[in-house]
């Protein structure tokens, strides 16, 4: 294993050097004693961050063993789960945006995982003991991870048994690496929510709604161009054909799609501004109305001019991706517009403050310029001896 120097003990060697060295150097001197000071510094500091990163790479390759056992026991226990989701929900529409989430969280989670494994291992003191693993809320957390797992395999309930999936792997990272790994983890979790199915009496409550207002849009941008459309209630007819808005079109399990890879790009942008951040998320719901509506109305045009076969064929699928490409394209377009507006903002204020700063001083100069001058010594004097 090879020995990293310590940066404090070279600089303080260096410091030393350059004291005993010249003891009373020019400004120019001391300006380079500073520069290789730092140049020292910024030297073996960066040997120390490649250090680091080597020994978390090679911790992480010793901890895979271990980690053989972890893995097996899920595929045994989740793999039936995944088997029949690819082979029913997820190869529908309503529901065949869960593999793109469970595929974006688990990468998210490799991405991550050095850092879940530095938490893991760093403590707040170099003295604090560390935590005994496992601990117990880990296993009470793989216990009810567990239970809703077989509730959820017994009963034929989609909604436990995608969600024993989030639990059961919280539980295993709680239970190797600790509840401050879990903490760096947490977003590729709450990710993962978005597979979770929901309950289909709420589906259906809050999708009739949308539905309604898609149709509408529809109706109303088509007949302004001219086209022959009409509605009833979600069914719109142009021309010979009659189509019905179904809920893969205008969902709730969309916009929870959109939502979601809203949230990702995101995570991934890093914003610094919260307001950006929750603006933008914010406006993922209009902008998934808009993308719904120009879905729905390319699907009515394709089936008004090529027939209702290319209307459900494999247009129908390519109308989906236009549905993504377009809302990720407004993501986007909203994301520049304000990053371009937060950047407005503080140049104004900059100029502002700038501004006010220039008047107070000018004013204070004006002030100084007008106030009458100060008497001398021989002033004074003369002052003091006149009756």
């Amino acid at each position: 294993m090879a020995i990293q120097p310590d940066p404090q003990q070279m600089e303080g060697g260096a410091g030393r050097a350059r004291g005993s060295g010249g003891g009373a150097g020019s400004g120019a001197g001391a300006g380079a004693g500073a520069g290789a000071h730092e140049g020292v510094r910024a030297h073996f500091g960066a040997g120390l961050s490649r250090g680091s990163r080597l020994a978390l790479r090679l911790r992480m390759r010793a901890t895979w063993p271990e980690w053989w056992p972890v893995l097996l026991g899920l595929a045994i226990l989740l793999g039936p789960t995944f088997h029949r989701l690819f082979t029913g929900a997820w190869i529908g529409e309503e529901q065949g945006h869960g593999p793109i989430i469970f595929a974006l969280a688990i990468w998210l989670v490799w991405r991550k995982w050095p850092d879940a494994m530095a938490a893991a291992t760093s403590y707040p003191t170099p003295h604090q003991a560390p935590p005994a693993w496992p601990q117990p809320a880990g296993w009470l957390v793989l216990a009810f991870g567990l239970a809703i797992h077989l509730l959820g395999r017994s009963q034929q309930i989609l909604m436990f048994e995608v969600g024993a999936i989030l639990v059961v792997l919280a539980a295993v990272v709680l239970l190797k690496l600790g509840g401050r790994a879990l903490r760096v983890l947490w977003f590729p979790f709450f990710f993962m929510l978005f597979m979770v199915p929901l309950p289909g009496e709420l589906v259906a409550a809050v999708t009739m709604p949308m539905k309604m207002a898609v149709s509408w849009a529809t109706e109303h941008l088509l007949f302004a161009v001219g086209y022959p459309i009409s509605r009833s209630g979600v069914v719109l007819q142009i021309g010979q054909y009659q189509l019905l808005v179904a809920d893969a079109c205008a969902g709730l399990q969309t916009l929870l799609t959109l939502e979601a890879l809203g949230l990702f790009y995101l995570n991934l942008m890093r914003h610094p501004s919260g307001v950006r951040n929750v603006t933008l998320a914010v406006l993922i719901v209009p902008i998934s109305f808009v993308a719904n509506v120009i879905r729905v109305m390319i699907l009515t045009l394709v089936t008004l001019y090529f027939g209702d076969a290319a209307g459900q064929g494999f247009l129908h699928g390519f109308a989906g991706m236009v549905l993504f490409v377009t809302a990720l394209s407004m993501i986007l377009a909203v994301d520049s517009a304000l990053q371009w507006g937060i950047r407005q903002h503080a140049d104004t204020t900059d100029t502002t403050d700038s501004t006010d700063s220039a008047g107070n001083a000018g004013s204070k100069m004006v002030r100084r310029a007008s106030d009458p001058p100060a008497p001398t010594s021989a002033s004074a004097s003369a002052l003091k001896g006149a009756p």
